[in-house]
């Protein structure tokens, strides 16, 4: 049985935990889940939004899964200092843990429409430097100045996972997504870093796209990748192009890597008074669930992905974002009575 910490963040995170759990009862996955809450979930209960305890377990046990850590009610409102909450919870809850790779399997999912079949990438991003240092401030009235920080430690870590990720897959080939033809110093650090650990990995092509082209090449013939490597604000743009591919951000899931420790996350959170109880489509934390079960080796990982996948293609239970009328409950029992 493998401890898993299992951080809770609120609103529709609370529907598909309830699925995710009976997913793996009924599938006899091996995961014991100890539970945290934290975002608002925490703040609703008087306590500490990102607890201690929290990223302690999570280090003690090297593995977590997470729903979105939702900001509290009336967060980001402007006032004369700035929003009343600056803080993102997940960015700062990957920080705390040292998070520095951010894997996105893209491919298609059966009985969902997309408008490419034959996807089948990994898209790795680079989660702590580049523009998302958020290092910026006001010259004068008028004009403000923002960093984007890129240093050859954090390059080479970064690119070492993505070829190791790459050779574990089995991929022959490794995309670096960059615009050093503009950003010769920042952009050319990070494409030079990426030329030199690649030397290390002969039986693997390594491939350079400038971003513009790669956007295009996302959106015309999106089966050419295999891994694509990409910085912080590329990656993050890219990400949510690359779930377009397939059928929307409820196709995907997310796996954030740091040192001794993986985070498997929903990409996708709203709160109940957008999506209200009962109604949320549990796919975006079904799916990141099932990666971590198949790291585990686990085979309640392919029971559970064939029954959605058989309920996705029967296309007669959906929940509302799919087009259709069921609740998270009925999609989720409709998945248990597929295994």
């Amino acid at each position: 049985m493998r401890k898993v910490v299992f951080v809770q963040g609120g609103g529709v995170g609370l529907d598909q935990e309830a699925a995710v759990r009976r997913l793996f009862e009924a599938a006899g996955a091996a995961v014991a889940f100890d539970t945290h809450v934290a975002g608002r979930a925490a703040l609703d209960l008087a306590r500490d939004a990102l607890p201690r305890d929290t990223f302690d377990a999570v280090k003690a046990a090297g593995v977590a899964l997470k729903t979105k850590l939702l900001q509290p009610r009336g967060a980001g409102t402007p006032t004369a200092h700035g929003p009343t909450v600056p803080t993102n919870y997940n960015v700062a809850f990957r920080r705390g843990l040292g998070l520095f790779a951010s894997v996105r399997p893209v491919h298609n999912l059966a009985g969902v429409p997309s408008r490419f079949t034959g996807v089948d990438f990994h898209l790795v991003r680079e989660i702590t430097e580049d523009l998302y240092t958020a290092s910026e401030h006001e010259i004068v009235p008028g004009v403000v100045q923002s960093f984007k920080i890129v240093t050859e430690a954090a390059c080479r870590r970064f690119f070492g996972f993505a070829f190791d990720l790459a050779r574990n897959l089995g991929r022959k080939t490794v995309h670096c997504v960059h615009k050093a033809n503009i950003l010769k110093m920042a952009d050319g650090l990070f494409l030079d870093c990426f030329r030199s650990v690649a030397a290390a990995f002969p039986e693997i092509a390594p491939k350079e796209m400038i971003v513009d082209n790669a956007c295009m090449q996302f959106v015309s013939r999106p089966q050419q990748f295999e891994v694509v490597a990409a910085g912080n604000l590329y990656g993050d743009l890219l990400s949510d192009l690359g779930a377009g591919l397939v059928g929307g951000v409820s196709c995907t899931a997310a796996a954030n890597h740091g040192s001794g420790v993986t985070v498997y996350e929903a990409v996708y959170g709203a709160t109940h008074e957008a999506v209200p109880p009962d109604t949320a489509n549990p796919l975006p934390l079904i799916l990141p669930a099932l990666e971590m079960l198949k790291d585990f080796g686990d085979p309640a990982a392919g029971r559970i992905r064939a029954a959605v996948e058989a309920v996705l293609t029967d296309g007669k239970v959906r929940t509302r974002d799919l087009g259709g009328t069921a609740t998270t409950t009925a999609f989720t029992e409709a998945v248990c009575g597929k295994m």
